[in-house]
């Protein structure tokens, strides 16, 4: 039960990143064509491929508990949160609401998905 929950945590936290690839692109579409509007599309191409891979990892390997998956999510979502909290959210850029749900979810998962790794090892 707990792999499955934090399945559903990295999956959540996958879509939570598809919406911020959305808005993110929109916020590169409003600025004037150019090196600062390109690195912008290419941050939100980033979101887009984490949130899928986030997915598709949680769906088809932590829902199972497989060990390659635990840790890919886990490397992979901690690196990409770590550095949004850092350069994002701590800063101020963005408010703490809604801005906390993609790490509230991304612990949620690495709690639950260790428990399941660590209980089935």
């Amino acid at each position: 039960m707990m792999k499955k929950i934090g399945a559903i945590m990295y999956v959540i936290w996958g879509v939570l990143h598809l919406q911020a690839a959305q808005l993110t692109w929109t916020l590169g579409s409003s600025l004037e064509a150019g090196l600062v509007q390109a690195r912008v599309h290419q941050g939100a191409f980033n979101l887009l491929f984490f949130g899928l891979t986030a997915i598709g990892i949680a769906v088809f390997l932590n829902w199972k508990n497989d060990k390659f998956g635990y840790w890919a999510n886990c490397i992979m979502v901690s690196v990409v949160d770590v550095g949004f909290i850092w350069l994002v959210l701590a800063p101020g850029w963005i408010p703490l609401f809604p801005g906390v749900l993609g790490p509230l979810f991304w612990v949620l998962a690495i709690i639950f998905s260790t428990i399941a790794y660590r209980h089935e090892r």
